[in-house]
């Protein structure tokens, strides 16, 4: 993230959960259960955005990404996996090296950068993602032409991040912190975006949306896509024209 966007106080935050980042039943477990559903909308997304076959096992192999917010590599481990030369920056030197460590333990390639996103070598990247980071960084317009700036010619963007409705402040922030869900400070409210907010934004930095869908509580499997937007929403774009 850039300087303008780095909000050192998340940062803090969510360094101090580096540790036990990769534990499913640890302070990430939401985390763990929200991402099998994001990995299946990046998937969708990608095989509709560069015609790939479902079937195959390595859809982004002879692409790169970027995960912007990645943590501890939650999804970029996955990402290499699919096939891609994968980056990862995150503003908390702890979580980056909680990524590095992991990584080498899973014997992938992937490079990782703790800090400002600005002060990455000026490249490009085909797949540009960034989940539940925006609502952390102090300038959302800022943070998203960066984002932007990032994603080349032909290449495809997905963001997540959670709704700000009555229901996301009672059930995303009250409840869950209350009891346990998610570790206390982890959201402000306040600074979550409504889609047409995040919408505009991405315009503003001359993307254009083709994708959005709700990602919401499932009693059988945790999460699904699809159906309400009202606590979270994953959201796909490219550059205009």
């Amino acid at each position: 993230m850039s300087a303008a966007t780095i909000n050192p106080n998340e940062a803090a935050h969510f360094g101090a959960l580096a540790a036990d980042w990769w534990d499913p039943h640890g302070s990430s477990a939401m985390l763990h259960r929200l991402n099998p559903v994001r990995l299946a909308y990046i998937r969708e997304q990608v095989d509709l955005h560069w015609q790939v076959d479902a079937r195959e096992r390595h859809p982004l192999a002879g692409r790169s990404a970027l995960d912007v917010g990645c943590g501890a590599g939650l999804l970029a481990e996955p990402l290499a996996r699919m096939g891609a030369v994968v980056t990862g920056v995150d503003a908390a030197p702890e979580n980056i090296a909680a990524a590095e460590g992991h990584a080498a333990g899973q014997g992938l390639a992937i490079t990782y950068h703790a800090g400002e996103l600005a002060a990455l070598p000026a490249s490009t990247f085909d797949l540009v993602t960034s989940m539940e980071v925006v609502e952390h960084v102090t300038d959302p317009a800022a943070f998203v032409a960066e984002l932007a700036a990032r994603l080349a010619p032909g290449g495809l963007m997905i963001l997540s991040t959670p709704n700000r409705t009555l229901w996301s402040k009672l059930l995303l922030v009250e409840a869950a912190e209350r009891v346990g869900a998610v570790p206390r400070g982890t959201h402000d409210w306040d600074q979550f975006l409504k889609p047409e907010e995040l919408a505009g934004l991405l315009e503003g930095a001359g993307l254009e949306v083709i994708d959005r869908t709700g990602l919401s509580p499932s009693p059988a499997r945790g999460f699904k896509l699809g159906g309400s937007e009202a606590l979270n929403y994953l959201i796909a774009a490219r550059h205009k024209g």
